[in-house]
């Protein structure tokens, strides 16, 4: 039988002509999930034509996303052409990353640090974790109000990464400072707050330089700084590369991770029969953790640019242009993970999630990541701790790092 086509209606072309999913009001309203639910039903390769980033392509839906990500060759990474976030790369704000670079130097830069999250570094660093984890957790109060972002979150993600950087332990706050700063698209290109970022990251540059400096002078050891220092890929990186390699160490580290423990509390108060399976079970918490991730989804986006005329989901998309891969709604995309907007630790499938990438350029501390909220979870039930949102929480206003500002929570034991 022939399918039966219905005739287009104007007002709804226009109207999803019109979406940009890239407004930061959709996400400090938590507003998000109506629009893309329209564009994987309607047009899960769309094109917008206007926006504060200029024309950009929408890839939507997990198939899609997965088929960009698959091919490096055709939809670039590279600084050179604009990338890795919505927001064009230019003059100050071009700074090459590893992330932000197509073979062989991506794989070069990346094999330097990859060291630092293999099998046998995870394994020493999760005794450190439970003992910062433990300590944490034995200091917060029952049945009275406080920020769970601020009090565990960002700390113990802090943590994390002046032990990853062997930073100096007083000032490890400053990194939760260039981490803000730096994952912050919006800022970048707002006139009003364009130039404090960039002296954030310049001054950020400069402290890492003289840690560089000291670590390059001394025999090598297991901390990313001394293995850059050290390394034939990134010993002698200019100012800018350097810039750019600290501040995604930092936010990959930081900001990934940070948001998905204050996702996951936010996830069991809406869905708190999750937790009593976890109570009831912890042997379930290693396959809730991936669930939380792909929940949350704490990086909405990363962009590629099209080096080569080719075709996604029916779609023609041209040399030059800007392809937004929105992991935010890959993640929702109910083919792959039915009923996708529960939080369900029993997902057979959760690992497929796009949190972490997907291909190549897939996160190199993902591992770590994951350890850190498995061990947040698993202390939290031996202290019977059951967390209650308390308030309306405040979203983060950008559409690259999708997180939270606060979330005030009560503590009670179950």
């Amino acid at each position: 039988m022939a399918t039966q086509l219905r005739a287009a209606d104007p007002a709804e072309t226009t109207a999803l002509a019109a979406i940009d999913v890239s407004d930061p009001l959709l996400y400090v309203h938590d507003a998000w999930r109506e629009p893309f639910a329209r564009l994987r039903r309607d047009a899960p390769v769309h094109y917008t034509a206007d926006s504060p980033f200029g024309p950009y392509w929408s890839i939507c839906n997990h198939a899609d996303i997965q088929a960009v990500e698959a091919r490096p060759d055709l939809f670039s990474s590279s600084h050179e052409f604009g990338g890795i976030t919505i927001v064009d790369l230019m003059g100050d704000f071009n700074l090459p990353q590893f992330i932000a670079m197509d073979r062989p130097r991506h794989g070069d830069q990346r094999r330097t640090v990859a060291p630092a999250f293999g099998p046998g570094e995870i394994a020493r660093m999760a005794t450190n974790i439970r003992e910062r984890t433990i300590e944490l957790l034995d200091t917060l109060p029952f049945d009275t109000e406080f920020d769970w972002v601020d009090t565990v979150s960002i700390e113990l993600t802090t943590q994390m990464l002046a032990i990853l950087f062997d930073f100096p332990w007083e000032d490890r706050r400053l990194l939760t400072l260039w981490s803000d700063w730096g994952g912050d698209i919006e800022a970048a290109l707002n006139p009003a707050t364009k130039d404090i970022r960039q002296q954030h990251l310049v001054d950020m540059t400069n402290y890492f330089d003289r840690l560089f400096a000291e670590r390059r002078a001394l025999p090598p050891t297991a901390d990313l700084i001394s293995m850059m220092a050290h390394s034939d890929a990134m010993g002698e990186m200019p100012f800018q590369e350097r810039t750019g390699n600290y501040i995604l160490l930092i936010v990959g580290g930081n900001d990934t991770t940070r948001n998905s423990m204050s996702g996951a509390i936010h996830a069991f108060h809406q869905y708190p029969e999750e937790w009593q399976k976890l109570i009831a079970e912890p042997g379930r918490i290693a396959g809730a953790v991936p669930e939380v991730i792909r929940w949350q989804t704490p990086l909405a986006h990363m962009r590629r640019t099209c080096v080569e005329d080719s075709e996604v989901g029916g779609q023609m998309i041209k040399k030059g242009n800007k392809v937004v891969l929105w992991y935010i709604s890959g993640n929702r995309d109910e083919s792959i993970f039915p009923a996708a907007e529960r939080l369900d630790i029993s997902r057979p499938n959760a690992r497929r999630h796009f949190a972490f990438g997907f291909g190549v350029h897939r996160c190199v501390g993902a591992r770590l990541a994951e350890l850190q909220i498995q061990i947040l979870f698993e202390e939290m039930l031996k202290r019977r701790m059951t967390v209650r949102v308390t308030g309306t929480p405040d979203y983060v206003a950008q559409c690259f790092v999708h997180g939270y500002k606060k979330l005030p929570v009560v503590i009670e034991r179950h």
